[in-house]
């Protein structure tokens, strides 16, 4: 899908094309081209019209600096990460930017609410968004708003689990694996902040991105700061909820590690009581009395008892 958009004095209008029909795009009122998914005829078709140099899917996955963000003689080209989050799960979806004179190329091959969302805001402020840098920045703005939204929904997930009681989980792997998911998710969304941090960072360095605009990518990076400090915050709150775990856990094996080991005890005496009297010796001088037998049982009886009375008394039980 190939979607063009003109700002003619001050209106907006945007134009569904095919593959075939690159070449009616006029660049004079340009101010974006989005593309989902394009192949890799419509990348070349638009390169030869808009004397551009695109780049492939691959080159927007690769994760040096070199390869995300740079600028020459034509313009800027950014290959930025836009987070995807699907009920637990997070992933890093890449989308490539090429800015050129007064218009911007998008290429992306997800369908990404952002967007739709803010085609909707661009139609309903064309005074704003006068060219394609400012397109460029309203995108990034709009997706730094909804990168918070994803961290304090991941953050307040974190916090519910703090409130919880650790003798609820029952199923140790259950909440390890839980809990590792809330880590990968929240790798995840670092990753992306980070970027952003980078991305942002060379924006307002550069010579070709307007100054007025240049103090909103400066509020932007304040931001992702910000959201930077938020994530390693859940980072810290979640290996204090898996110690707490762990150690919780390790109490709980302790007590039963203390049982056996109350029960090793109280039964030790009378076991050896017994195995005294279990011996075959010809000659044992309890033999002969007509109570060796009761007062045997008595010394085992006595013997297992005493202990637990002493440890009863001493408040190890």
């Amino acid at each position: 899908m190939i979607k063009v958009y003109y700002n003619s004095n001050g209106v907006i209008s945007s134009h569904l094309i095919s593959g075939d029909e690159i070449d009616l795009i006029e660049s004079k009122q340009l101010i974006w081209v989005d593309m989902l998914s394009p192949s890799m005829t419509e990348v070349s078709e638009l390169d030869k019209k808009l004397g551009l140099d695109l780049p492939t899917r691959q080159e927007a996955e690769e994760i040096e600096f070199s390869a995300r963000y740079w600028e020459d003689e034509y313009g800027i080209t950014i290959n930025t990460y836009f987070l995807v989050k699907q009920g637990a799960t997070a992933s890093n979806e890449s989308v490539s930017f090429t800015l050129k004179d007064n218009f911007v190329i998008t290429i992306r091959f997800i369908e990404l609410p952002v967007f739709g969302d803010f085609n909707r805001k661009l139609l309903l402020n064309p005074s704003h968004y006068t060219d394609g840098a400012r397109v460029m920045g309203g995108i990034l703005e709009m997706r730094i708003e909804d990168d918070a939204d994803t961290l304090e929904a991941v953050s307040r997930e974190i916090a519910s689990i703090a409130r919880l009681n650790p003798s609820n989980f029952d199923d140790t792997k259950k909440f390890l694996s839980y809990m590792a998911d809330f880590e990968a998710t929240n790798i995840t969304i670092r990753e992306n902040l980070t970027d952003k941090q980078r991305v942002l960072s060379s924006l307002l360095k550069s010579g070709k991105i307007p100054s007025a605009l240049k103090s909103d990518f400066s509020i932007m990076i304040k931001d992702v700061n910000s959201l930077v400090t938020t994530a390693n915050f859940n980072f810290e709150r979640l290996d204090y909820l898996q110690n707490l775990f762990l150690n919780f856990l390790s109490i709980e094996q302790n007590k039963v590690i203390k049982i056996f080991t109350v029960m090793s005890v109280i039964f030790l005496p009378p076991t050896l009581i017994a195995s005294i009297y279990g011996m075959n010796f010809k000659y044992l001088p309890e033999l002969d009395l007509a109570f060796g037998y009761p007062l045997a049982l008595c010394m085992i009886v006595i013997s297992a008892v005493l202990p637990l009375y002493i440890f009863k008394r001493k408040g190890w039980l």
